[in-house]
């Protein structure tokens, strides 16, 4: 007898299990229980509380049942980040729910009216829907062609605006028995210095703790896009909105949630080219090649950096074309090209040397970019060579100096505690490339410290992938033992996004 839910007879059964995703599954090496459980937790993390899952279920999604959302979007997302690559819903053999023109795909209008719109549905569709699970359920991400073609429409120079037209198409000048904006200077002001606490918050406390409150924040932010301002007003309005986008992405990616970080990344882009700020757009298609490398898209990442670079070569300064360079050096080292990657890691080292020489004042949102973070990501170059290359002991003793100075100066700046944590990993990670475990884990203790005060599932994730490369490779050593122990006890499950 068929168990319940179960349809046909048993070899309608056969003829129906989801050959796709058993393929998948079988080669991630997971068990059905391994897999439930990190369904649920990265249910969780987004908010799906209803979502729970045990090797059952599993057994009937190999069997050919079809889950309800958001689970397919959980396993697009697991498995991708499994292989290193964007494994897509279709390609698990998975139905995806209707899309909506307004929140899929990342081939949007550039045109202000546009931009405004879709930054005040998805920010509210978030507000609404992210608490239950249900906003990822319409997103896919895009990679490949799909992700570069749209985004090299940001250097394809707009037709020139009518100063006296509102982002809604409206007049923006004052008719009779029209009432005057209602934002004053000290009140713009305002915004944009709370955009620089939010990303000061961040930074100090990882994305999970203040996302709800910078998307609400964007949202208001759109609504005033929408009223009568003089030109130069709207043009803050959208630098603000594209600072406050961009930062949304980035706290959504800190806790794994991509689709949902590549949309507000997307539509950061189109708001900074509305304010005219290449090197914000510069620095906002740096945020969206961490995450192609982060998501084993290394090609992808360079296309993106490479388009940053080209767009604000002429108007970016020190500081951020050293960061661009310093992506790029990362970009060469996962796809495996040593000698690129040691030109850009020199090129980001030299043109760094010039921050501050130039009496040009800098944008908050780059002021990130330390002697510290210079180090971390130069190190984390010559770390992924050292993988890429077969576990190098070259590149691994190229990335261990630096990586050590990252960490020391990380030691000693409060404010960027999440940084420090990723850079305590990193340098475990160095020592195990180096056959060193125990001073591994005294690294790794040190990282635990630091991700208990942070709420930052990508801390979480590397030291977990971290603690468990030590245990395969090293699973008779006391160190480690007692490490993955301590890892189950302290390690928090991931957060909820908020």
């Amino acid at each position: 007898m068929s168990g319940s839910g179960a349809s046909g007879t048993s070899g309608d059964a056969a003829e129906d299990r989801n050959v796709q995703l058993t393929s998948w599954f079988v080669r991630s090496g997971w068990s059905k229980g391994e897999l439930a459980r990190q369904v649920n937790r990265r249910a969780r993390q987004m908010g799906a509380h209803h979502i729970s899952t045990d090797t059952s279920r599993v057994r009937r999604w190999l069997d050919g049942e079809q889950p309800r959302e958001p689970v397919p979007r959980i396993l697009s997302e697991l498995f991708s980040e499994r292989f290193g690559s964007v494994v897509a819903i279709e390609q698990l053999g998975l139905r995806t729910a209707h899309q909506t023109p307004s929140v899929s795909g990342v081939d949007l209008p550039w045109a202000g009216p546009q931009t405004v719109e879709l930054l005040s549905e998805f920010s509210r569709s978030d507000l609404m829907l992210a608490r239950r699970g249900f906003l990822g359920t319409s997103l896919a991400l895009s990679a490949g062609p799909a992700l570069i073609e749209p985004m090299q429409r940001w250097l394809v120079p707009s037709p020139a605006a009518d100063p006296g037209v509102r982002a809604d198409g409206g007049s923006a000048g004052r008719g009779p028995g029209q009432r005057p904006p209602r934002l004053t200077e000290p009140e713009l002001g305002l915004l944009e210095a709370t955009t620089v606490m939010f990303r000061q918050w961040d930074a100090q406390c990882g994305g999970g703790l203040r996302r709800k409150a910078v998307v609400g924040q964007l949202h208001e932010v759109t609504d005033l896009l929408q009223e009568n301002h003089p030109a130069p007003v709207m043009k803050r309005l959208f630098k603000v909105a594209a600072e406050l986008s961009e930062l949304a992405g980035w706290m959504s990616y800190d806790i794994g949630l991509h689709p949902t970080a590549q949309k507000y990344f997307v539509l950061a882009l189109h708001a900074a080219k509305e304010g005219g700020d290449k090197p914000l757009g510069s620095y906002i298609l740096s945020s969206m090649s961490r995450q192609m490398i982060h998501l084993g898209r290394p090609e992808d990442a360079l296309e993106l950096v490479h388009l940053a670079q080209y767009g604000s070569r002429d108007c970016a300064g020190p500081r951020t074309q050293a960061m661009l360079y310093a992506m790029e050096a990362r970009a060469y080292a996962n796809m495996g090209q040593p000698s690129r990657c040691k030109r850009a890691v020199r090129m980001a080292e030299d043109t760094f040397s010039d921050v501050g020489f130039d009496g040009e004042p800098e944008p908050d949102w780059i002021r990130f970019f330390s002697e510290a973070e210079l180090n971390g990501e130069n190190s984390h170059s010559f770390r992924d060579l050292a993988y890429v290359a077969g576990r190098s002991p070259t590149y691994a003793s190229l990335a261990e100096p630096v990586m050590a100075r990252a960490v020391e100066l990380f030691s000693k700046d409060d404010e960027h505690q999440r940084s420090y944590a990723l850079n305590l990993i990193g340098m475990a990670t160095v020592h195990l490339l180096q056959k060193e475990p125990e001073q591994a884990t005294v690294l790794v203790d040190r990282a635990l410290d630091v991700a208990r005060k942070v709420r930052s599932e990508r801390v979480n994730t590397r030291l977990r992938k971290t603690v468990d490369s030590a245990a395969r490779e090293y699973g008779d050593v006391a160190e480690v033992v007692r490490l993955t122990d301590l890892l189950a006890s302290r390690l928090p499950e991931a957060a909820e996004a908020v």
